[in-house]
């Protein structure tokens, strides 16, 4: 019986590279992706060279491990983190420009553009505190303090408001001023690690430790839990027009619904997944809210319609040689799909090429 087709094998290409993927991301112009190692690596790959592995090139920018990588405010540039405690500006055929210099690790950081591409802020953590940048990476325009450890964090869809989490619950603060205004927490007792924004602002959700996931809608504070995942839940994302957030840590992809008073009281939709194999990581396409993408613990990725009629294997993980999928992004058109695993393999897949 002919095997599966898997359109990395018509529109892509992959790499098997040194070290567990930690992200990956491509810049502001689409003209390059880039790919971190917790080892240390970086990978830059310009569009143009896709379908030409031997010209993708390595850096290793820092002393020491990579710890997070986001789009740098430049239009082909990237902003890396690093256990050296610097923060590194990228860009492909210049040397790394140091940012800033940080007294901890800057685990998490997340980057925003308007749509025009002109404004931008950056936001990381150190610790306990957040620092805020925007658009020149001079000083930072405020400090958020946080009783704990700050877990995870993003910002709204117009940039005026940053979410965090961490331990016991959740905050919302302004990000359009110069003081980092909080305003408003939220409490639940527990370990929160990975926070999503509903894209209207209509509630907040977190991953726990205990697998499940919590929310509150930001309007009274009421509380939302949603249960029943085998596995710690590691990725979260809002469908584009907030009516879906999709969810890693099942077989299949756990989709909430987040309209006509949902999610409580209302099952979840569980789409096509791979049997045997849990979801490590979900993305939305950045344009067609009906395409998600899905990676799997055994290395495949699926693209996949809410509704789980249409299912496009990207990747097929059956000989479990790329290893867990730990990164998936794609272009700010969506016209590429990035990723990588935690065995060291990464790709690209052009989903706009002609056949």
């Amino acid at each position: 019986m002919q095997a599966p087709l898997q359109l990395i094998d018509s529109r892509g290409k992959y790499k098997e590279v040194e070290g567990n993927i930690i992200g990956c991301v491509t810049s502001k112009d689409g003209q390059y992706s880039a790919f971190a190692t917790a080892d240390g690596d970086l990978w830059l790959v310009d569009r143009k060279n896709l379908q030409q592995p031997e010209t993708w090139q390595m850096l290793q920018p820092h002393e020491g491990g990579i710890l997070c990588l986001s789009q740098d405010m430049t239009p082909s540039g990237f902003i890396t983190a690093g256990d050296d405690n610097q923060l590194l500006r990228i860009i492909p055929g210049k040397e790394p420009e140091l940012l800033a210099k940080t007294k901890r690790w800057a685990e998490h950081m997340v980057t925003w553009f308007d749509q025009s591409g002109s404004a931008c802020k950056v936001a990381f953590t150190v610790g306990k505190q957040v620092f805020l940048y925007q658009d020149h990476f001079d000083e930072p325009v405020c400090v958020l303090e946080h009783e704990s450890t700050v877990s995870d964090l993003t910002f709204s869809k117009d940039g005026k408001k940053l979410v965090t989490s961490y331990y016991n619950g959740a905050a919302f603060w302004s990000a359009a001023d110069k003081v980092g205004t909080k305003i408003k927490d939220f409490t639940w007792k527990g370990s929160h690690l990975v926070v999503a924004l509903h894209p209207k602002e209509e509630a907040i959700v977190t991953s726990m430790q205990d697998h499940d996931l919590h929310g509150w809608r930001i309007s009274d504070g009421h509380n939302m839990r949603m249960s029943g995942y085998p596995v710690k839940v590691n990725s979260l994302n809002f469908s584009n027009d907030g009516k879906w957030l999709a969810t890693s840590g099942a077989e299949s992809v756990v989709m909430w619904p987040f309209f006509d008073g949902g999610p409580m009281g209302k099952p979840p939709v569980e789409l096509p997944g791979i049997p045997g194999g849990y979801c490590t990581i979900v993305q939305f396409h950045p344009v067609y809210g009906d395409l998600l993408a899905a990676g799997f613990i055994d290395g495949s990725i699926l693209l996949i319609s809410p509704d789980g009629e249409k299912v496009l294997p990207i990747v097929l993980g059956q000989d479990k040689t790329f290893g867990s999928i730990t990164a998936l992004n794609f272009d700010p058109s969506g016209s590429v799909l990035c990723f990588g695993t935690e065995k060291g393999v990464i790709g690209l897949i052009d989903l706009a090429a002609s056949e």
